[in-house]
Parts: structure tokens; C-alpha cells; sequence
């Protein structure tokens, strides 16, 4: 975030550039607001550190804050409750429904991060599969990756009425390299041996949209923000998830 962030106060110029920098400095402390363009440039000629210094102290405060917000969707998820997460209105839900072993996933199907975590969670699932209870909730952000976001999660929120077959549709998907178009859907539908017309007809239906908003209402409850975000023997996860991360949730 932090590359991001000087990426963007490299690419403004002139006037805009000084704003940026008086404002910014200025917000974490260096020195106060009120000076004008000649102060500001003087100021950071003899303290060129001053970059290397603002990066490391906003890099705290976003880990601070982002350590503040998992313990807060942390928190809101314990008051839900397990349950909430595996009601079939909400979710694809799969497994023993007596199995010790939770696993639960919000996931754009455009999203990169969901895409990188895909090669973990098949793992896991083609491992416990008989003795994991998961969860697979669709979470379209179409405010970052675009409409095809959301006709990616009617496809899959269609598939799950033709039963088991989803699970197949559903890592096909996700492991698409490109932005999702109806010819992968059609075709990744055909592979893993989907009605494609009924799955086509579906994805338009009664229900679908309802679907969608009931989840996007439960991840908003517990403060879901972005994807993937896991939920894995109640413990939360924000973000891509690897082995390592994985192996830690589980005690495995």
C-alpha cells in the first residue's frame, strides 16, 4: 500500500505535488500546516529523510489500523455465530455437517488475491473434503473489478442448483487467468458437465440478485470488506491466503 501511495505523490506535479506534501507531512507532525511553497521547499531540501520517514510512520499506522480492524471483524463474527455462515440461502455449503474442521470463504471471482489463494483452498478442500465443513460465499465487488464480477457470481450462484457439480464449476472459475466472459462460463460449465442452457436461464432467475444482496448484507454485518476473506475454524483471515497462513489456522 505504502509503493502505491509514493507511486501516486511521484505522478502529480507542480502545485499538486506541494499540496500533497504539506498536507501530508504536516498530518503526521513534521512540521505545521501553515507554510507556503517556498518553506515547504526549503524544508525538504535539508531534510530529505523526511520521505524515507513519512513512508515508515504511515506503514505503522496502516498496520496499526488493519491489526484494529481484524480483531474488529473478528469480534463480529464470534457474535454471529458459526451457523450464519453455513446457511444454504448465503452459501454453497458442502461437508459433514458434524465435522470439526471449518472453512468458509468470501470470494470475488475477478478478485486477483482470491485467484493466488485458489491453488491453498483446492488443496485443502480435495484433502478434507470428507471431513471439513465448507462454506463458498460469492462477494462481487464490482466496484473494483468491474460488472463481469457480478455475472461470474450469478453463474455460480446458478450452479449451485444443478447440486455437487458446483465445486467443479466453482475452482474452474476461480482459476481462470483473464477477466471472466460468458464464453469461459459456458465452457468451463460444459467441462465439469453442467446443463449450460439451465445454468444460462438460471443465472437471469427468480432469486439470484436476492442471493447476492443476503450475502453482501452478512459480510457487511461482519465487516467484510474486501476479498477473499476466510473464516477457518472461526478464525478470521483478510487477504490472500497461503500455506503458511493456512497451516497456522489449522495447528496443521
Amino acid at each position: 500500500m505504502m509503493q502505491w501511495k509514493l507511486a501516486a505523490l511521484g505522478a502529480l506535479g507542480g502545485a499538486a505535488l506541494a499540496i500533497a506534501i504539506v498536507f501530508g507531512t504536516a498530518a503526521l507532525g513534521f512540521f505545521p500546516a501553515r507554510v507556503d511553497g517556498r518553506q515547504v521547499r526549503a524544508y525538504l531540501l535539508r531534510n530529505p529523510q523526511i520521505f524515507a520517514e513519512m513512508q515508515q510512520r504511515f506503514a505503522e499506522q496502516q498496520e496499526a489500523n488493519e491489526d484494529q480492524a481484524e480483531r474488529a471483524r473478528q469480534t463480529a463474527v464470534d457474535r454471529a455465530g458459526m451457523k450464519t455462515f453455513f446457511d444454504p440461502a448465503v452459501a454453497y455449503v458442502t461437508g459433514p455437517a458434524n465435522a470439526a474442521t471449518t472453512f468458509v470463504e468470501f470470494y470475488d471471482y475477478d478478485c486477483p488475491f482470491c485467484r493466488a489463494s485458489q491453488p491453498v483452498v483446492k488443496a485443502f478442500y480435495e484433502a478434507h473434503r470428507s471431513d471439513a465443513r465448507f462454506a463458498f460465499v460469492e462477494l462481487p465487488i464490482p466496484e473494483l473489478h468491474g460488472p463481469g464480477a457480478v455475472m461470474a457470481a450469478n453463474a455460480s450462484l446458478a450452479a449451485r442448483r444443478q447440486g455437487d457439480k458446483f465445486v467443479c464449476f466453482h475452482f474452474a472459475l476461480m482459476g481462470e487467468k483473464t477477466v471472466v466472459t460468458p464464453q469461459m462460463i459456458d465452457a468451463d460449465a460444459a467441462a465439469c458437465g453442467l446443463d449450460v442452457a439451465k445454468l444460462n436461464a438460471d443465472m437471469t432467475g427468480k432469486g439470484i440478485e436476492a442471493s447476492r444482496v443476503r450475502a453482501r448484507k452478512l459480510a457487511a454485518t461482519v465487516r467484510f470488506d474486501g476479498t477473499p476473506t476466510f473464516i477457518i475454524d472461526g478464525k478470521v483471515h483478510s487477504g490472500e491466503l497461503d500455506d503458511d497462513s493456512l497451516k497456522q489456522m489449522t495447528g496443521g
